[in-house]
């Protein structure tokens, strides 16, 4: 339990959170939406500080990260709780939980950096629920982790107001940010959120600092897959953050409250990869699917294969120091050490 930040004083103790756009009224004894943050005697508290629902040891390509150090291992990490409500959630089972007491594991930022270091981790993931909302603790950790020289990489919605999101991500190296639709009404309906405050933060991580970024969309046949709105997305993706932005498109399984809705096809998230490539993005993937052609990553100015992956396994990597394509000398867009990692493809747990 700390203290948090991030909050207004109301009447007759209640608070209202300013962490993210949902502005929660917080009653003394009662906690916000997301779980995590609590009134107690009109002061706000951070309950899951130095607490988490498990750490694993994964290879980067599964947050998933592409241009970040290929095959590197990554620690990763998350809470409970989350500031959304997708309906869709592949991962409900910790950001709709509500208890802490079969869940919590204890960690301080330095024990965590410590861990990263011994298990051989170039990186820590905050990832499983959103780190938004524990936003106190994430900002200790990446910054233990960089003072220890371990990089540090966000999986989030990107649903964070515009002070807190500065702090966020003073100390991050990579973020993986869902862009779920292009259309506020599937926001609204299906996630309880806005599209405009993760199109603010999509920008803001683009065009104003040197966080690697890149961005995933769940494709849900019939909800967020119109050829029409995903070429928007893909254009305003190209003109507001840049063509080297890669995207990664993802096929949705029936879970959580739509279970009856059928799994993406193969050739709807190909489909959709295409009108990106067409677009003007120079990397577009695919995930949760078995597709090799859209794990790989080929030169944005000669088209050659730099990268071959079988899922999150390295199978041929032709870049050259910095980057470079070894088959025309062209750079391409990331973070890349001289040889891939040797993270094991299969996750394994970790504990601390």
């Amino acid at each position: 339990m700390r203290q948090a930040q991030y909050f207004e004083p109301l009447e007759h103790q209640k608070l209202r959170c300013q962490l993210c756009p949902r502005a929660c009224v917080i009653k003394p004894g009662q906690v916000g939406f997301c779980q995590n943050r609590e009134n107690r005697g009109g002061q706000l508290y951070l309950n899951s500080y130095g607490l988490s629902s498990g750490f694993q040891l994964d290879p980067i390509e599964k947050k998933p990260l592409n241009h970040f150090y290929p095959g590197s291992a990554v620690l990763s990490l998350g809470t409970i709780g989350c500031n959304l409500s997708c309906k869709f959630c592949q991962n409900w089972g910790i950001s709709k939980e509500k208890h802490w007491d079969h869940l919590a594991r204890p960690v301080t930022p330095e024990q965590l950096a410590q861990a990263a270091i011994e298990a051989g981790a170039r990186s820590v993931a905050l990832t499983y629920n959103d780190p938004v909302i524990y936003a106190e603790f994430a900002i200790d950790l990446a910054a233990a982790c960089r003072a220890a020289g371990v990089e540090v990489v966000l999986v989030t919605a990107g649903y964070v107001n515009e002070e807190p999101r500065e702090a966020l991500f003073k100390d991050v190296s990579a973020a993986n940010v869902d862009l779920k639709a292009f259309d506020d009404h599937f926001y609204h309906r299906l996630c309880g959120g806005r599209l405009s405050p993760v199109k603010e933060t999509l920008v803001y991580l683009a065009q104003e600092t040197k966080v690697w970024l890149e961005v995933t969309t769940l494709l849900i046949e019939g909800e967020n897959d119109d050829p029409a709105e995903l070429e928007a997305m893909a254009q305003w993706m190209v003109e507001a953050l840049g063509p080297q932005v890669p995207w990664h498109i993802s096929a949705f399984h029936p879970d959580h409250q739509m279970l009856g809705h059928p799994r993406t096809g193969l050739e709807s998230l190909d489909r959709a990869r295409q009108i990106g490539l067409e677009a003007g993005l120079h990397y577009v993937y695919t995930g949760n699917v078995y597709h090799p052609e859209g794990d790989a990553t080929h030169c944005p100015r000669c088209s050659g294969l730099v990268i071959q992956r079988d899922r999150y396994q390295i199978l041929s990597y032709q870049l050259g120091p910095g980057g470079y394509c070894r088959h025309c000398g062209a750079q391409v867009h990331g973070h890349f050490a001289d040889q891939p990692g040797g993270a094991s493809p299969v996750p394994r747990r970790v504990d601390i």
